[in-house]
Order: C-alpha cells, then structure tokens, then sequence
C-alpha cells in the first residue's frame, strides 16, 4: 500500500511539469497514430509517455545517442496499447535497451521456431522481450514502423504486446482477461486464425496477417496487435472475429479511429 501511495504521487508530480512543446513535435514527426487521436486521447497517450520516460530505466547500446526523441517515440507507441487498459504502465517492464540499428545478441534470443522448439543460437534482431528482462529495440526500425503504419510492422507493438501477454506469468498468446467469457471467445478465435495461418504458411501462400505470426501463439497475439494498430479496416472486413476479441482486450475501436482520421483528412 505504502509503494502504491509512493508511485501515485511521484507520478503526480511528474505530470505536474507541462508537456514539452518539443516532445508533441517528435510525436507528429515519428509516429503517425497520434494524429489519428481525438483530443482526450492524446491527452492521456502525453500523460502516459510523460511518465514511462520518467520512470524506466533507458539504457543506450551500440554507440547510440539516446536522445528524448527516441525515448518518446518509443514510450509514446507503447503506451497506444493501454489506452483502453488499467494504467499498469508495463509493470514487468523496468528497463529498456536501444540500438541504433539491427543487431545480433551474444547471447541467446530464445525465439521459437514453426516446429515449437526453443532456438539459443544468436540471430539478428530488431527487437526482442524477455521474460523478467529488458525490452531491446533497434531506432531505425522504430522510427520506420512509428512513419509507416501502411507496412503493418511495428516493432514496439510487437515487443510490448509480448510484455502484455507475459503480465500473468506465461508466455502464450493469451493475456489477462476479465472474464471466462472473454477467454472461451479467445481461445476459439484465436486458435482458429492461429492454425489458418499456419496452414497457409506451411503451403507457402500469403496471408493477411505476416506469416511470423505461425511461429507460436505468443507470436501471433503480437503480430495480430500490429496488424489491430496498423491495419484495423482490413482487419475488421476480412477478420472481423479476431477483430472483435482484439477490440475486446485493448477497449479501443482502431478501424473506428483510422476511418475518422481519413474522412478528417
């Protein structure tokens, strides 16, 4: 109770410094979501980036500049997920480690292959989590995803999506739901479209979703996340069931958005 009471006002005192101009200006450069926002809505991704800057731990890699355009960029896509979600601020994620561009770890990835065998030898990455452990991103490649929401890949939806789906202690495709309900229709849906699309990758043919998603379940929660931000029409018309579990879990109605931000335009 007492940290809980710590954390609360230290983040009130974080939010009682203004926003810097310079910040929103990253967040119209670097990431396109944010001009799909209504008002109250980028209010709460400022509040939320705000305090995700202050309170994780920055750590740069390979020679990186680790600038405050780089750490709002990154604290501002990852906050998109929790717009619709309590504001548990990644609680399973303390620190956060920045490349400047593709790298190869000198340790184990643990990345899963289509046959559902865990692989250690070590292969390039644009981004990686871990369970218990940091969250590694490559800049360019964030910067290119925060851009290009037309490519459906972007590597922090994809990374933080595996931290959302870690926050009750496994790694499978499922994160916390509120009720049996809720899981009933996951697990229904999304092993329907899971094995779908691993079917169709294993044929060779393409498929909505990228087919890294038929790795495993874990990867096709965050590959369809990408897709729900980036892709959310096409979505909605061709997958409507994963559509709705999605729109489900995340509270937010993205194809909703995407509309209104292009009839705006």
């Amino acid at each position: 109770m007492i940290f809980n009471w710590l954390a609360e006002r230290r983040r009130k005192a974080i939010l009682a410094e203004p926003f810097p101009a310079q910040w929103e200006d990253y967040l119209l450069q670097n990431m396109a979501h944010y001009s799909y926002l209504d008002p109250q809505e980028r209010k709460q991704l400022r509040d939320f980036t705000q305090v995700f800057v202050e309170e994780k731990e920055w750590e740069p890699c390979g020679g990186i500049d680790l600038t405050d355009e780089i750490k709002v960029t990154i604290a501002a896509q990852a906050c998109l997920l929790l717009l619709g979600l309590d504001h548990i601020l990644y609680k399973n994620v303390h620190s956060i480690l920045v490349y400047p561009s593709t790298v190869t770890p000198v340790y184990p990835t643990g990345y899963w292959n289509m046959e559902g065998e865990v692989c250690a030898e070590p292969m390039p990455i644009l981004g990686q989590a871990s369970m218990g452990g940091p969250v590694i991103l490559v800049w360019d490649a964030v910067r290119h995803g925060g851009i290009h929401p037309e490519n459906g890949h972007n590597v922090v939806y994809h990374e933080f999506a595996h931290k959302l789906d870690m926050l009750d202690g496994s790694i499978n495709g499922t994160p916390p739901l509120e009720t049996k309900e809720q899981y009933r229709q996951w697990a229904e849906v999304c092993t329907r479209e899971y094995n779908e699309l691993r079917a169709r990758a294993e044929r060779g043919r393409r498929s909505f979703l990228d087919a890294y998603g038929a790795t495993n379940e874990a990867e096709f929660f965050s590959v369809a996340t990408e897709y729900f931000f980036e892709k959310p029409v096409k979505m909605e018309e061709d997958h409507n069931d994963l559509y709705q579990v999605l729109k489900g879990f995340y509270n937010q109605d993205t194809a909703a958005r995407q509309r209104r931000h292009h009839d705006n335009r």
